[in-house]
């Protein structure tokens, strides 16, 4: 029985559903193809007629992550500008529900240091995401003195990414939620200097 377009396509949305799902759980090397296609009801026969690799598996399932939670992290803010802009989609990255959430939560920090080692395609479908976010930012939130407002949205992406990163790594330990706070509240800052001394992290001599 020959399909059409439309199930080939719903057949490949239900791979990459599936293994966006266990690479957030058990990591790029964790989810095999074998168990990629079980958890998407398919057999692992067919795997090879969606992707020609599970590297490129990795690279369509991040460039599909990056298109599904545009909206979720960018809607709704279009007539914002500045701070305000910039408060909403920190804060709407930088929770608990977006680390703590295996089943919708961000799927990056499970994968990053995969895409560092991974193809070169993988790689650019990464940069690309990035650099998309950055470009949004940019255009909404202006730079500070001597940053300019793309290297302002960069830092900022790369902030969340790691913030996210380094709260999953400590889920569990108060640190974990420290990091969050700490990252919304620095990015949050508007860039003014605190007058608070800083703490040595020890005791007063």
């Amino acid at each position: 029985m020959r399909y059409g377009p439309e199930h080939k396509q719903a057949t490949r949305e239900k791979i990459l559903a599936a293994a966006e799902n266990l690479f957030r759980k058990q990591g790029f090397e964790g989810a095999s193809v074998e168990r990629v296609m079980r958890a998407a009801g398919l057999t692992v026969g067919g795997f090879y007629a969606h992707f020609a690799s599970k590297d490129s598996l990795l690279a369509e399932s991040v460039r599909a992550f990056f298109a599904r939670n545009g909206e979720r992290w960018l809607g709704g803010l279009e007539e914002l500008r500045g701070s305000e802009w910039l408060s909403h989609f920190v804060r709407r990255y930088l929770n608990r529900h977006i680390r703590d959430n295996m089943e919708t939560g961000c799927v990056l920090p499970a994968v990053v240091s995969d895409l560092a080692r991974g193809t070169p395609e993988a790689r650019e479908v990464f940069a690309q995401g990035v650099d998309g976010l950055a470009a949004e930012m940019a255009a909404r939130v202006p730079g500070l003195d001597g940053v300019t407002a793309r290297k302002r949205a960069l830092a900022t992406v790369a902030f969340l990414i790691g913030t996210m990163t380094l709260a999953r790594a400590t889920k569990g330990l108060p640190l974990s939620d420290e990091l969050l706070e700490a990252a919304r509240d620095f990015l949050l800052a508007g860039g003014k200097e605190s007058q608070v001394a800083p703490s040595t992290g020890g005791k007063p001599h």
